[in-house]
């Protein structure tokens, strides 16, 4: 392959990775292609992009940028998988389906989350971590949490005040016998 040609898939690696800062090594060995092809289909379901290049390319294709610590000490062919909401939902997808049978040899190797790299053992604990969605949950749950405790505490008394004032006023109003 020419130098010509080369340059050119760098730039198209280049290009296509633009804006991302986070992303998962995975390898596709063993797959057939029809297998591949319903794989990639599941994963753009979910928004998830997946561009299988050789080790040496994308390492070139991304010096300079947070993600080329992740191919240190890499070797042979990846597939890079990004995209999702966030991380974590990202690499819950990936876990999910690298333990479903059907797609046998599509394995995590590794992943770069904002310039750090991660193996894959640490790459597939991410999918425990709540996602984006799911923080905001609770966080909003926490806050709506205390905002009612403290509606719930003023109305409370309020509300027993009120009672007394009620009773006060029934007592006068009541006729002396």
């Amino acid at each position: 392959m020419s130098k010509f040609v080369k340059q050119l898939l760098m730039n198209g690696v280049k290009n296509r990775l633009t804006d991302v800062n986070s992303l998962m090594l995975v390898t596709l060995t063993g797959i057939s292609a029809k297998v591949t092809h319903t794989l990639r289909g599941a994963l753009a379901e979910k928004g998830i992009q997946v561009m299988v290049v050789k080790n040496s390319a994308a390492k070139r294709a991304t010096e300079g940028t947070p993600l080329s610590v992740g191919f240190d000490g890499m070797a042979g062919s990846y597939a890079l998988c990004w995209g999702a909401t966030d991380i974590v939902a990202l690499a819950k997808e990936v876990v999910k389906l690298s333990k479903d049978k059907a797609y046998k040899g599509f394995e995590i190797k590794g992943a770069v989350i904002d310039g750090e790299a991660y193996d894959a053992v640490t790459a597939a604990e991410v999918s425990k971590w709540p996602t984006r969605e799911e923080q905001i949950a609770i966080i909003m749950g926490q806050i709506v949490g205390v905002g009612s405790k403290l509606s719930g505490q003023l109305i409370g008394s309020g509300g027993a005040l009120v009672s007394q004032f009620k009773q006060l006023a029934e007592k006068e109003e009541a006729p002396v016998a």
